[in-house]
């Protein structure tokens, strides 16, 4: 009997290896972590390398967020009214990394200063010795003057600065190179406009190697497909060598899975979905696992059952089960 042969693609790119976090040279954390560096499709062993396993961030607001879903509040408690608190939490249930939303910054949302954004920062810095990745308000103007106060006032920590957009790409970045930040560059859902950004941000002169990118995703039932084939695509990009699409991919899978119906609604749904609490944990879950295998290095989710559920996965893909 002839033995079959499996076919075996040879790459000749890779992804880029980035560090987020110091723990010298100005920076305070006590961790720090490494994404990227494939050189294969994800979790295809047999392909090529898989130096560093994807990692799973907990998302943290620096305001209560009243509304969230109510499961999501219960499993969180009280925690969520001090920043720092809910971050040691997340932190002590196993998250690799902190995302911390600076919400209330938002003109609609309380408008608070750029100052008392620095200050929530260094709280959260202060509780917990993992990388954080700092989120504005999402709103262009605010953005640029909250995330600039804290990179001057973090100067050294590698944070990851979020979000950069081709409106603002020119202010964060140069926050970033003054004080020795990564800054994640957030597109629409399209191949194209995310190379663009990586080269319009790589024209400034900031190394690629501090560089996340952000292709935008969706949830299951909610454009996950989409998504998956985007995230796809610039991933055989970068393993075929193009140098503009091999920066770690980053998903923001909480904030799309907890806006969805289904993680939302207990009541006046087929009882076929299931109880509610354990179905918005699935839907989560099931989000970030799909988009594990469309190739994101960064996972941010929000309940937390969610973290080790999602590195239970990321294990056992690791180890080729």
């Amino acid at each position: 009997m002839t033995e079959l042969e499996i076919p075996v693609e040879k790459w000749s790119g890779a992804v880029r290896l980035v560090t987020l976090g110091a723990t010298g040279d100005g920076g305070t954390r006590t961790s720090t972590v490494t994404v990227g560096g494939e050189t294969t499709l994800p979790f295809l062993h047999f392909e090529g390398q898989i130096p560093n396993a994807p990692v799973v961030a907990a998302e943290v607001v620096d305001m209560h967020p009243a509304d969230w879903s109510p499961a999501l509040l219960e499993a969180l408690g009280d925690d969520t009214r001090d920043p720092a608190a809910w971050a040691r939490k997340m932190v002590g249930l196993g998250a690799d990394l902190i995302s911390l939303k600076l919400r209330s910054t938002h003109p609609d949302q309380g408008d608070r200063s750029a100052a008392d954004a620095v200050a929530t920062v260094k709280s959260v810095l202060a509780a917990v010795g993992v990388p954080l990745i700092v989120y504005g308000p999402g709103v262009v103007d605010k953005d640029n003057e909250v995330l600039v106060a804290v990179a001057d006032a973090t100067k050294g920590e590698r944070l990851a600065l979020a979000t950069c957009e081709d409106k603002n790409y020119r202010t964060i970045v140069a926050a970033a190179l003054g004080n020795g930040h990564l800054i994640v560059a957030q597109t629409p859902i399209d191949v194209n406009l995310a190379k663009q950004l990586n080269i319009l941000i790589s024209d400034m002169g900031l190394s690629l190697d501090r560089m996340l990118m952000d292709p935008t995703t969706g949830a299951v039932g909610y454009g996950v497909e989409y998504t998956y084939s985007v995230m796809e695509r610039l991933r055989l990009a970068a393993l075929m060598g193009d140098g503009m699409t091999q920066q770690p991919m980053i998903c923001s899978v909480g904030e799309e899975s907890w806006r969805q119906k289904e993680s939302r609604v207990a009541d006046g749904v087929p009882e076929s979905w299931g109880e509610y609490a354990t179905r918005a944990v699935v839907w989560e879950v099931t989000t970030a696992t799909a988009l594990l295998h469309a190739g994101a290095d960064i996972l941010v989710v929000r309940h937390p059952r969610s973290i080790a559920q999602v590195q239970r996965s990321i294990a056992a893909l690791m180890k080729g089960v």
